[in-house]
């Protein structure tokens, strides 16, 4: 029998979130070389494509929504970590953390619409790809270019990219190295970690 989920942040939520949330915003530093690079490569042979490689970008906020489980949790660890890849150098300034807030959205929206009680491969897919929708709007309008003005066939191009790239490698990526740090026992202390063990 399911049991109602507590959505109140404690203090072991709130540390653990933010250690996450550092350890994502270095994964996002060393990915703006190698992703950005890859981006504009596949992004110059089909314009829109280019979202196939961002979806690694998006992972702080599906880590942050299967680990935590709390309201606002995607969001939190997202932020902070793309505030941390801002702060550190990347090439995208004060943006990034305008990214990180649409995608921490994107991805916190699908796991309140589980209420909070769902947090299997599917849903971390969902919440990988809704990411990927959070960016997309951002990007529709705002930037030096909005996207807006590159047209329908780009933006939808883009958008499928984006939703893909988010579902697998924010996704299922995400999804996996959870269950990986659950097996280690660094996660005892959270439900998502007990939960793992019960499965396995």
């Amino acid at each position: 029998m399911a049991t109602k989920p507590n959505l109140n942040w404690r203090v072991i939520d709130i540390v653990t979130a933010a250690v996450l949330a550092v350890v994502t915003g270095l994964i996002f530093l060393g990915w703006n070389i190698v992703g950005g690079q890859l981006w504009s490569t596949v992004n110059a042979i089909t314009p829109g494509m280019g979202g196939l490689v961002a979806g690694v970008w998006l992972i702080g906020g599906v880590l942050g929504g299967l680990i935590i489980r709390k309201p606002g949790a995607a969001l939190f660890v997202e932020t902070l970590a793309a505030t941390i890849s801002a702060l550190l150098g990347s090439q995208w300034g004060i943006s990034t953390i305008y990214s990180g807030l649409a995608q921490g959205a994107g991805a916190g929206i699908i796991f309140l619409l589980f209420a909070y009680r769902k947090f299997n491969l599917p849903v971390a897919m969902l919440a990988g790809a809704g990411a990927g929708v959070g960016a997309w709007v951002l990007e529709l309008f705002y930037g030096s270019t909005p996207n807006i003005a590159l047209g329908f066939t780009y933006n939808a191009i883009y958008l499928g990219s984006l939703v893909v790239s988010g579902a697998i490698l924010a996704g299922l990526l995400g999804w996996i190295l959870t269950r990986a740090l659950a097996t280690t026992g660094a996660l005892d202390r959270l439900a998502s970690g007990r939960e793992a063990r019960i499965v396995d």
